[in-house]
């Protein structure tokens, strides 16, 4: 990723286009066809230093949630560029199933972006870019740096392109919370495996003495009658 060198503040909410120039965007079309001539637009708009495209990939979404890069429709040059950055990983968050690990060996347990209600979506950066993802229709999603967002804007809308854009910090912060949130649930889960183990241990223990008392008492009896 390139680094901007842009640090937030985060005592301030401005328009995100005022806060950093890095930005994740989703492009959704009516026709599939042009999410891939967007993706052309977006690698000329970067030849031409208008933006600074860092990846870039063509997605759909399945009817089971899963989202997937559309690289055998349409020019194969044309299928994108995401790897093991940013986008990657998205890819691999978005299309997440239900209630387990997100993102293979990212270890995020983000829950469901998919189903977000619309108040959700609003507060959060990931879940309205997985909300502009839609089931069996293309999209284009991008990492890139903007100085200005009228140069895609208008690329975008001559496509007939809807454009949702979100600071990369605000989805790398809801990543590194959802890391974190995974984390501190596997903490809680192996506390209560422990206690569950040691009342476990305790219940065994109990169960032997009380064998024991149990097995001494006869002993006795036994002794008692016999004398």
């Amino acid at each position: 990723m390139t680094d901007t060198g842009f640090t937030p503040d985060p005592g301030a909410i401005p328009d995100p286009d005022a806060i950093s120039p890095d930005k994740v965007v989703v492009v959704a079309f009516a026709d599939d066809a042009k999410a891939y001539e967007a993706l052309a637009t977006v690698k000329q708009l970067d030849r031409d230093e208008q933006i600074d495209l860092v990846e870039g990939v063509v997605v759909t979404r399945d009817e089971d949630g899963r989202v997937h890069v559309q690289d055998e429709a349409g020019d194969h040059s044309l299928a994108g560029t995401a790897s093991g950055g940013l986008i990657g990983l998205l890819i691999g968050i978005l299309g997440g199933p239900l209630g387990v690990l997100l993102g293979g060996a990212t270890g995020l347990l983000l829950g469901s972006l998919w189903d977000l209600d619309d108040a959700d979506t609003t507060e959060s950066a990931l879940g309205e870019v997985s909300k502009s993802v839609q089931v069996g229709r293309n999209s284009l999603l991008a990492q890139v740096i903007e100085q200005s967002p009228e140069v895609l804007d208008t690329a975008m809308a001559q496509l007939g392109g809807t454009v949702v854009r979100r600071p990369v910090y605000e989805i790398e912060g809801e990543i590194a919370r959802g890391q974190e949130a995974q984390r501190e649930a596997k903490k809680q889960a192996n506390a209560k495996l422990r206690e569950a183990r040691d009342e476990k241990a305790r219940a065994q223990a109990h169960a032997k003495v009380e064998e024991l008392k149990s097995k001494l008492h006869l002993d006795r009896k036994h002794a008692t009658t016999g004398s």
